[in-house]
């Protein structure tokens, strides 16, 4: 008998290089996540929304500065308080003012990779759990590190309206004007509508879609692009809802 052939092994599909991935997440999201499924990882892009984070945080600090920006955060609740109230929040007001620079770096280092984990948690016991699409939590982590490019475009544009607009004119509750809030009064009306319209913001529907378009192809054929959808819309929706609660109760 003649002997088979061997049959030469295919060789495997090269990797996209991190600049690829990063510029694919704008054009060609598909094709990006599915290298991101095949090699979650995840280092880059944290690193790049960390950098991107404290470049605000030191612009802010800088141009703005950060007495005024404790003050423009406290005006709407002195201007309710009593005037017992008032004087305790005035007391407390330096102690804020010098810390505040802290909290902000802090949370510029800190809070990128502990929301990813938290959110990479959520959807993969949804997704992964529940749905039943078999995603595992490295692979989540890395779509939402990578669906948070967007992300730094909507710094570098607050930045430059940092620069743009006299410190007393920039708002930090809403720089810029991608949402329903930026179009309402936030002295005027309910404190809810005015935290859940800000919240309805192009760039976080933006990443809301990546990372849809994230999970379900990592996902395949075991998950629907609505389904995917749903995961990440409905839990968002629900802390918007509980955030804009708190903010027409305390704000």
């Amino acid at each position: 008998m003649t002997p088979e052939p061997i049959r030469e092994m295919e060789p495997a599909p090269k990797g996209m290089g991190e600049a690829s991935r990063i510029a694919g997440i704008f054009f060609e999201p598909g094709k990006t996540f599915e290298d991101v499924a095949r090699r979650p990882t995840w280092v880059v892009p944290m690193l790049l929304l960390m950098l991107a984070a404290l470049g605000f945080s030191y612009s802010l600090g800088s141009r703005i500065g950060w007495s005024r920006v404790v003050d423009q955060q406290m005006e709407p609740a002195l201007a309710k308080a009593t005037p017992e109230q008032r004087a305790a929040m005035e007391q407390r007001i330096p102690v804020q003012k010098k810390f505040a620079p802290v909290a902000g770096y802090g949370f510029a280092l800190v809070g990128p990779i502990l929301s990813g984990l938290i959110v990479a948690g959520v959807l993969t016991g949804i997704v992964g759990g529940i749905l039943g699409a078999g995603i595992r939590f490295k692979q989540v982590l890395a779509i939402y590190f990578y669906s948070g490019m967007p992300a730094i475009l909507w710094t570098l544009l607050a930045i430059g309206m940092m620069f743009l607009k006299a410190p007393d004119d920039f708002v930090l509750r809403n720089p810029l004007a991608f949402n329903i809030g930026a179009f309402l009064d936030p002295a005027a009306g309910s404190k809810f509508v005015y935290s859940l319209a800000t919240s309805f913001d192009v760039f976080t529907f933006w990443r809301i879609f990546l990372i849809a378009v994230g999970l379900k192809t990592a996902a395949g054929k075991k998950l629907s692009m609505g389904g995917a959808f749903a995961a990440v819309f409905l839990p968002w929706l629900a802390m918007a809802m509980i955030g804009a609660g708190f903010a027409g109760l305390f704000g």
